[in-house]
């Protein structure tokens, strides 16, 4: 006997059995929605092509064979006495736990392990019955003819003698959690003082209950005047939730506050839309309108990337904020700031000439790969907590801090003076990496050339030997790897002012500075005076600290790990690495130069710089502009114009004005 293909709908209604088990019949409804969706019907000499068409053709066999008929209404009741509703309609599409990892535990879990039909959990099975986003779709272009005669075949009139009773129980069920919510104290004391005086979560419960006490007795009118009441405390209730968010913005974010408090605003609007259709005249579609928004909260639960991109837009907002107003100091505008970017990259590149010889001092001692990065990451990160102290500046530094301070420039950018505005601010941030870089060079050079021929002055010998010397030649030059490497580097420093804003983030959202200033025990070792100056101090600084330390033990213990895992990879930083080149050509002698080797070297750190620069600072960039929703529609006018600044002021972008551009 042939097998019967699965579209086969006379053989996939002769399987409806309602006296088959909870699995078997869940399995059958499955399969029904499958045919919905894909089956190949032919319905009045045409093959149909959506599933309204498809669901047209399955209600009119039903009317046509009573048999077919008595057996799937008989299997709908049994379905409707058995599930869960509210477990779909008060439940699904929240997490039952209110915090930001325990719901990506259970989206990890969803996608990983396979759902069952042998539940009663109707918002199980409803992952399972609707399975695709396009679902949603076809729920909503059903139309009203098809709505009423599918509603005599699914409808649940047999519970209570009334629909409404299950979506009038999850009104209260989802009442209770928003009032739960509002009362936890990480949400309750971020709220504004002034829109809880009429305590509107005590009252959103309350009048939930009222609601469902009063529908099944209460006339039209009543009933519309209660639903209008609780909506209007429900808007009230979200005005609360957004004082949170404005709490956040100003004293830093949790994401688990953030994600709770957007639990609570979704349930919010879950209510209103059970609402709708308790009092709706025409019930049926506004119950088919829930249901495709409940297809697409199936599919967004599905997303792990699109729960942690919607939970961390608020702190990479943050985050770009605080670097945003860190990178406002690494930006020149004029001839006098100019020239204090100079001096203050010169001294780093000072600074990071001692950190060249500590570098190669470190190599010469035989220490284990682990070890050998910890320390180099420790020399790194002394050397660039020095350069902050001594208020110095790295060039590669910049683009990572200075991105976030640039993105706020394209807030506006419609009229043509915002978008000269925001030409000028390039320049502005060109100009000042360029003086970065040169400070910094200017510096590094000159000082290791001088410790160099220092050493062969008084022992004879450079810090260096010729076999080091030929590592640095060999390592450095452009017929290498070093592009990779370099713009490998440029991801580290990004990742280092991420670092740093959720760093300075996690300090203010602890307070951490006003414990230091105001904590009994540190008042009374410090003295009120220097308690408030170091709580001033680490509110100031907190940022530089993390990013410097953090960027450091990145660029030394990041490759040691990589190796750990057989990646040959390896940092290149543009002062460093130059600091390495004059090394070697203090060891090698000024010969050096006319020498192809050094060349290929010099242009394998100007590769460095670029790299260096322009991955950090696109990275960043990018970040920032996403953090804010912003959209470029004017990208190719502001292109233009740079376009044209170049052509006719190319000096801007290297060296200021004796003005403010």
């Amino acid at each position: 006997m042939p097998k019967a293909s699965p579209w086969d709908l006379t053989a996939l209604l002769n399987a409806a059995d309602p006296k088959a088990g909870v699995a078997e019949r869940h399995l059958w409804l499955i399969r029904l929605m499958e045919w919905l969706r894909h089956a190949p019907v032919e319905a009045e000499g045409q093959v149909t092509k959506t599933p309204v068409l498809r669901l047209r053709h399955l209600l009119g066999v039903l009317d046509r064979h009573p048999e077919h008929q008595a057996r799937v209404a008989e299997v709908l009741r049994r379905f409707w006495l058995e599930v869960d509703n509210a477990a779909l309609l008060a439940d699904f599409g929240f997490a039952p736990r209110m915090d930001l990892w325990g719901e990506f535990g259970r989206r990890l879990r969803a996608r990983v392990l396979p759902l069952t039909p042998a539940t009663t959990d109707l918002g199980e099975l409803f992952a399972l019955l609707f399975p695709e986003k396009d679902d949603a779709v076809w729920l909503r272009e059903i139309d009203d003819t098809t709505l009423a005669r599918l509603r005599e075949r699914v409808a649940p009139e047999h519970l209570d003698g009334s629909w409404r009773g299950p979506f009038l129980d999850a009104i209260v069920f989802l009442a209770s959690a928003v009032r739960a919510s509002a009362f936890s104290p990480a949400i309750r004391q971020r709220m504004s003082a002034e829109l809880l005086v009429d305590r509107p979560f005590r009252q959103l419960a309350r009048v939930a209950e009222q609601l469902g006490d009063h529908a099944q007795t209460a006339s039209e009118e009543t009933l519309l005047q209660e639903a209008q009441y609780l909506r209007a405390l429900l808007a009230t209730c979200r005005q609360c939730a957004d004082s949170v968010h404005e709490h956040l913005e100003a004293h830093g974010v949790s994401v688990d506050v953030v994600f709770e408090v957007d639990q609570m605003r979704e349930r919010t609007h879950r209510i209103d839309a059970l609402l709708t259709c308790v009092i709706s005249p025409e019930p049926a579609r506004e119950i088919a309108h829930l249901m495709a928004d409940l297809v697409q909260a199936a599919d967004e639960r599905r997303s792990i990337r699109a729960l942690l991109a919607q939970h961390y837009s608020l702190l990479a907002r943050k985050v770009a904020e605080r670097s945003a107003e860190t990178g406002e100091h690494y930006i020149t505008r004029d001839l006098g700031a100019y020239r204090q970017m100079l001096r203050a990259a010169a001294g780093g590149g000072a600074v990071l000439a001692g950190t060249t010889f500590l570098k190669f001092a470190l190599l010469a001692v035989p220490l284990s790969a682990f070890w050998g990065g910890f320390w180099a990451g420790t020399n790194y990160a002394a050397s660039f907590v020095l350069v902050q102290l001594l208020h110095f500046t790295v060039a590669t530094k910049q683009p990572a801090m200075t991105a976030p301070a640039m993105a706020e420039k394209l807030g506006d950018v419609a009229g043509d003076a915002a978008v000269e505005g925001f030409v000028d601010e390039v320049a502005h941030l060109i100009r000042s990496q360029a003086a970065g870089i040169f400070g910094n060079l200017a510096a590094v050079i000159p000082v290791v050339l001088l410790a160099q021929y220092a050493c062969w002055a008084a022992f004879g010998a450079p810090l260096i030997d010729h076999k080091t010397a030929q590592h640095v030649l060999e390592s450095l030059t452009l017929l290498g790897p070093t592009a990779f490497f370099a713009a490998f580097t440029g991801v580290l420093l990004f990742a280092s002012s991420l670092i740093a804003g959720w760093v300075e983030n996690w300090f203010v959202w602890h307070r951490i500075d006003s414990a230091i200033t105001w904590n009994p025990r540190i008042v009374a070792t410090l003295g009120a005076s220097r308690a408030r100056r170091w709580g001033a101090y680490w509110r100031a600084n907190i940022s530089g600290f993390a990013a410097n330390i953090s960027l450091g033990m990145l660029l030394g213990v990041v490759p040691v790990v990589a190796q750990f895992f057989g990646l040959p990879i390896e940092v290149r930083h543009v002062t460093l690495s130059t600091g390495q080149l004059a090394a070697a050509v203090g060891t090698e002698g000024l010969e050096l130069l006319s020498h192809g080797p050094f060349w290929w070297c010099v242009a394998g750190i100007a590769a460095t710089g670029a790299l260096n620069l322009t991955v950090s600072f696109l990275m960043a960039f990018r970040v920032a502009l996403r953090s804010r929703g912003i959209r470029l529609a004017d990208r190719s006018r502001i292109y233009r114009a740079i376009r044209t600044r170049l052509r006719h002021q190319p000096l801007s972008f290297i060296w200021p004005g004796r003005s403010t551009a």
